[in-house]
């Protein structure tokens, strides 16, 4: 594929992303994968010939290595893992705060509507989440229990996203953190 495929590809995937993170899997359909993006249609079939179950597992497993990026950064740059965590949620709180509350998790909403029906989507979804209890896992690595407590620190992440998006108030995100802090004392 040539640079301008490359980039009609990405241009797609950024369109998507966007479209679900904000609306979910039903509000981002493919007429408006397309006026987003400002592809051809028959890019969107030539890049995606899998419809879109494809083309959205594909978005949700490029915003899931973005998170991941990110988490492995905060990982590097964090003197303890409960430090670690308390700049996983103040970034998030960022990106959810500056979407107008609109960007939470960019894995869940998709997860939650389409991982009974979907088996390419649930897989792309259980993908992310397993690469990111990974993530969280490393950073607990002298902790007892470092598998269940990763776990456990994950899902608190995503209530306290789920529940800071709905409120519109980072105040979740603070108790969680607050929470996360005993925990991992």
């Amino acid at each position: 594929m040539g640079q301008k495929g490359a980039e009609t590809r990405d241009r797609l995937l950024d369109a998507t992303q966007e479209l679900v993170e904000t609306g979910g899997y039903f509000g981002a359909g493919l007429n408006q994968v397309i006026a987003a993006s400002g592809a051809p249609r028959g890019s969107l079939y030539f890049h995606f010939p899998d419809g879109k179950d494809q083309l959205v597992g594909e978005s949700v497993r490029r915003a899931g290595e973005t998170i991941g990026a990110a988490l492995e950064e905060l990982a590097g740059s964090s003197s303890s893992p409960a430090e670690f965590v308390r700049d996983v949620l103040r970034q998030l709180g960022d990106r959810l705060e500056e979407s107008g509350w609109r960007k939470g998790c960019p894995v869940a909403t998709v997860a939650l509507e389409m991982a009974a029906t979907s088996d390419p989507l649930q897989e792309a979804c259980s993908d992310v989440y397993a690469s990111w209890e990974s993530a969280l896992r490393s950073r607990l690595a002298g902790h007892p229990d470092a598998d269940d407590l990763a776990v456990t620190v994950l899902a608190m992440i995503e209530g306290a996203l789920l529940l800071a998006r709905t409120h519109r108030s980072r105040e979740p995100l603070s108790r969680v953190a607050r929470q996360i802090t005993a925990l991992l004392r």
